[in-house]
């Protein structure tokens, strides 16, 4: 927007400045304290040049078309228009009632492990090394050092810890700046879909275009006359792959163990994805996010060969052959110690493609904290030696995440929902994709299907994100739904209505308090019409 040197100009900046920032519940808009909504607020300050229509997403564009409001950066204007997201929509349900139980976002309710936290406390107080300062942009060398061990006997391949990794504000991180240094715009990025919903708007971000392969959710059982459905799992099929990907594909996105499913991608999977570069442009990258390899919580019963020595039922993708040129591994800490707000990642590969992510480091921030890194560079060879009775801390963390989820998938059982059977499906991380079973589908109420709600896909509740949002208003219970996860197309046709995403990296307290909730919702369940997706 253009300001006039009229005197109240301040005053206009101000107020646009609260228009974007200060946004409450209701959808108005808190200015010195007063509510009001937005579509007047904007009338009133901008007056009839700038005019507004509030669009169906709750959005705002200027009846003048050549009024520019806030001047939208390219950035900005490849995300599409300012909506909420579903980590704030269902965020805030849960801040405004601090009764709900939360199994929403994948964040451990918990404090790292001992030596974790002491190796902070150390790095914290080590005058000796001074480690509160600027370290290496491309990573503290302790730490890369560290990492390069590690992923040597990963990978069985001898890695350069200064020309071969580099360390990142989180894994998040990572990724954007792989994709930076190599999607121009127009290039294809593949997608497995369901998917992180990160990883759609880090294409668009970096000009590229998403590509979503769906992977197909197959029912162990065929759903019965009663209503009662099967759980099941999630394959690759190899044809809707190769129809996916042409010269245009600069990078497929590979997520395993993945969220939101859960699912191992199988050897044969792997193999897969490594035929399709031969379709691809060659210099095609695969982008391995592997954040969830320590916590392979029902490993393959085929073991393969590149099976990593550390993490039991995880392959790393580099490691297949001929692989390890086209890929960059990307990682994390926060998972594997149950510090998310650590937020170091890195990504390990070739030097001729971390040199660019190397390049581009100094001038996204001139490097990660540098206590996190030293903290995290002593706990990593500690995280080996035994722990709580176990030969290390990565077989108390699988060991313990079995349990957990053993003790959701019960309650979720029991509840009415389908979920995978471990026995037969290989599992990792710590979310549970549940298929929505017709007695809980029942009891939403029909108001609530298909209601208008900025922050879901398409800007309606369809069957899954109703379903989270009663669930959380009425029976103290959130989850997430799966249409976030799922092209805004897919997600529209109805593909994602029957899921739902709940996370097990809770203490036991946190999940049996879910539990309750749940049977709660069972013991209320009434003879309700079922939702049409269900007729």
């Amino acid at each position: 927007m253009i300001f006039k040197p009229d005197g109240q100009g301040a005053m206009q900046i101000l107020v646009f400045l609260g228009y974007w920032l200060l946004p409450d519940s209701t959808n108005a808009f808190t200015i010195l304290g007063s509510p009001l909504p937005r579509q007047s607020f904007l009338q009133e300050k901008v007056g009839s040049a700038g005019e507004t229509d509030a669009g169906t997403n709750g959005s705002v564009e200027p009846r003048n078309k050549n009024l520019h409001i806030g001047g939208v950066g390219e950035a900005t204007e490849r995300l599409g228009p300012l909506i909420p997201t579903v980590w704030s929509a269902f965020g805030r349900l849960a801040q405004e009632n601090d009764k709900i139980v939360n199994l929403g976002q994948g964040f451990p309710d918990w404090l790292p492990p001992d030596f974790a936290i002491q190796s902070l406390v150390e790095a914290v107080q080590d005058s000796a090394q001074s480690p509160h300062q600027y370290t290496r942009p491309a990573g503290h060398p302790n730490l890369v050092k560290q990492l390069a061990r590690r992923y040597s006997a990963h990978l069985r391949k001898e890695i350069d810890p200064m020309l071969e990794v580099a360390v990142t504000v989180g894994a998040s991180q990572a990724l954007f700046l792989s994709l930076q240094t190599l999607i121009k715009p127009g290039d294809e990025v593949v997608l497995f879909e369901p998917f992180f919903d990160l990883y759609e708007n880090q294409v668009k971000l970096a000009g590229g275009k998403p590509v979503f392969v769906p992977l197909t959710f197959v029912p162990y059982d065929v759903d019965d006359d009663n209503g009662v459905v099967s759980g099941g799992e999630w394959i690759l099929e190899r044809k809707t792959l190769m129809n996916a990907v042409n010269t245009k594909t600069k990078a497929i996105i590979l997520n395993s163990p993945h969220n939101p499913t859960g699912k191992i991608f199988t050897r044969g999977e792997m193999e897969f994805v490594a035929e399709a570069l031969e379709l691809t442009d060659p210099e095609c990258v695969v982008l391995s996010d592997e954040v969830y390899k320590y916590i392979v919580h029902a490993p393959p019963k085929e073991r393969a060969t590149e099976e990593s020595l550390f993490c039991r039922g995880h392959v790393h993708f580099a490691s297949l052959p001929g692989m390890w040129d086209k890929t960059i591994t990307i990682s994390s800490a926060g998972k594997t110690f149950s510090a998310t707000g650590w937020q170091v990642g890195w990504c390990v590969g070739p030097r001729h493609l971390i040199a660019r992510i190397h390049q581009l480091l100094p001038y996204v921030q001139f490097c990660a904290s540098t206590v996190i890194q030293e903290a995290l560079a002593r706990s990593l060879p500690r995280a080996d030696e035994p722990y709580e009775g176990y030969a290390s801390y990565y077989d108390f963390l699988r060991e313990e995440y079995t349990r957990k989820r053993d003790m959701l998938v019960t309650a979720l059982r029991d509840s009415g929902f389908a979920v995978p059977d471990y026995d037969r499906t290989p599992g990792g991380g710590f979310f549970i994709f549940a298929r929505i079973g017709k007695s809980i589908a029942e009891q939403l109420p029909p108001a609530r299907l298909f209601a208008k709600n900025d922050a879901a896909p398409g800007g309606i509740a369809r069957q899954d994100w109703a379903l989270c949002q009663w669930m959380a208003e009425e029976h103290g219970f959130l989850c997430i739904p799966s249409s976030p996860f799922f092209s805004k197309e897919r997600a529209q046709q109805g593909v994602s209505d029957e899921f739902v995403r709940v996370a097990f990296c809770k203490t036991d307290e946190t999940i049996q308090a879910a539990a309750t909730a749940l049977s709660k919702l069972k013991s209320d369940h009434t003879s309700v019409a079922a939702p049409a997706c269900f007729r």
